[in-house]
């Protein structure tokens, strides 16, 4: 088994489903919301594409490090800064995950880390 400190750019056919951005980092929540820190940037639920657009950019641009394992699959880390229609820059954390049963990379979250100054 490869270790887990190797670093490795994700596959390009990675998986982004639509709903995890419409329905859950670009609306309110109660716990946990991600929205607010996205809006600073320009991301908005009129525009959820170049959310998308961007997140395929970031996993493109940087390395992602695997960060744990589990019955379901190997877990990643892609650290990198999103620059949304404002321009502001946001660093974030993105986790993605390869299933073992499909092998398909699918993304899983972001974990705002900081707004960058202009």
């Amino acid at each position: 088994m490869p270790s887990l400190t190797l670093s490795m750019k994700l596959p390009a056919n990675a998986v982004i489903a639509r709903e995890k951005v419409t329905d859950y980092l670009l609306v309110r929540q109660s716990r946990n919301d991600k929205s607010a820190f996205l809006e600073i940037s320009g991301y908005l639920p009129a525009n959820p594409d170049v959310l998308i657009s961007d997140l395929v950019a970031l996993r493109e641009q940087n390395e992602a490090m695997p960060v744990d394992e589990n019955q379901f699959g190997r877990y990643y880390e892609v650290v990198g800064v999103l620059r949304g229609p404002l321009g502001i820059g946001l660093r974030v954390r993105t986790i993605w995950m390869t299933e073992h049963l499909s092998g398909v990379t699918k993304f899983i979250t972001l974990i705002p880390v900081e707004t960058l100054n202009p």
